[in-house]
């Protein structure tokens, strides 16, 4: 049996892929839920942060344990190998736009936590964000790019997340029925350009000023 607070977590995903975490109407993803009671998210998670906070968290089991998973293979390369570490980002990343409506929504979600200042985060949702494996996964990353100034690296790293969550949650949606969308790639040969694509972002030659 589906609870409230599940309808509500289900509509918010949504409401915040679609409007805007900030700007997705409350009284909106309630009615959506098919609840009466405008006070519902409130009532089940004190407001819209912690409403964010479900959000977040409803995907973070499977992402820990592909991303981890993953990341472990790409341990055991090269230390200069920064496609694999990327495929550890994106191959999760598809496989759970690809599991439903929903995943692809979250990925929308995180795109636009991507663009926030950290900094900005409540300690609850910097909890959730953690909840994945993703923090591990940048962590080595960093420790496989060129050497770049700290300036130039945090953008690169800002473009390409931005980059993949985008293109992912946008294929899915396509795949889902949208006819103005052109014609997708297969997934594996998605994932493998997609990789290729971003770790090119990332150890890009820099532009001499």
């Amino acid at each position: 049996m589906v609870t409230t607070r599940q309808r509500l977590v289900e509509a918010a995903t949504q409401g915040f892929a679609d409007h805007g975490i900030q700007s997705a109407s409350l009284v909106e993803i309630t009615r959506q839920a098919g609840q009466r009671n405008r006070g519902a998210v409130h009532y089940h998670f004190g407001g819209r942060d912690g409403l964010l906070v479900a959000v977040l968290e409803q995907h973070n089991a499977f992402l820990h344990e592909r991303e981890l998973e993953l990341l472990a293979a790409a341990r055991n390369r090269s230390d200069d190998d920064v496609a694999s570490v990327v495929e550890a980002i994106v191959r999760p990343c598809v496989e759970l736009a690809e599991q439903s409506i929903s995943g692809a929504n979250y990925l929308v979600i995180i795109a636009e936590l991507s663009e926030h200042d950290p900094s900005t985060y409540s300690p609850e949702v910097e909890a959730a964000l953690a909840g994945s494996g993703a923090y591990e996964v940048y962590a080595t990353l960093l420790e496989r790019l060129p050497q770049l100034d700290e300036e130039l690296r945090d953008e690169r790293l800002n473009l390409m997340t931005a980059f993949v969550l985008g293109t992912v949650a946008r294929r899915v949606r396509a795949l889902a029925g949208d006819e103005r969308h052109r014609g997708q790639l297969p997934t594996s040969r998605f994932v493998d350009n997609l990789v290729v694509m971003a770790s090119a972002m990332l150890t890009a030659p820099t532009v001499v000023a």
